[in-house]
């Protein structure tokens, strides 16, 4: 858990997403969670891998995201995986609706987060690298890792 911009408190990253996706533009959704799953939320026992969304009659649904089962839930705990209801404007659902379906996006969850009590998604519009768009990153990002040992060594000295 980090906390990031003033009043937020990440409690979850899909850094596997940025790797995978160029991202194109950035989201943010709320999520209709039962008590439990707030309670887990909350506990930071939430795991992205693997998580997409999807637009179905009008509605933008999460897939795939494990928020594990309350510790003191009892009989009233929720299903660790189930599809979850995303809270977005309805012209923002079309929208993202259009791009989806007409430019072959995907929508990939970057991240979870609690902003002011409530449960918040990081949505991605996102399309899929190939294997030496991800080899260029690695390179790139080396490459940084260097400049910035040399400068760091030639400070020291």
């Amino acid at each position: 858990m980090s906390k990031g911009k003033a009043g937020t408190k990440t409690v979850a990253q899909n850094r596997k997403a940025r790797h995978d996706y160029h991202i194109e533009q950035v989201f943010e959704a709320g999520i209709a969670l039962t008590g439990t799953e707030i309670k887990s939320v909350r506990a930071a026992r939430v795991q992205l891998k693997d998580s997409f969304a999807r637009v179905q009659n009008g509605e933008l649904l999460l897939y795939n995201v494990h928020i594990s089962p309350y510790e003191q839930g009892n009989r009233f705990n929720h299903e660790p995986e189930r599809t979850r209801k995303l809270l977005m404007k309805r012209l923002e659902i079309l929208k993202l609706n259009g791009l989806v379906r007409e430019r072959g996006y995907s929508l990939v969850p970057l991240s979870i987060y609690l902003k002011g009590g409530w449960a918040k998604v990081e949505l991605a519009l996102v399309k899929g690298k190939k294997n030496y768009d991800k080899r260029e990153d690695l390179k790139k990002k080396d490459a940084a890792r260097e400049v910035e040992r040399a400068l760091r060594e030639r400070q020291k000295a």
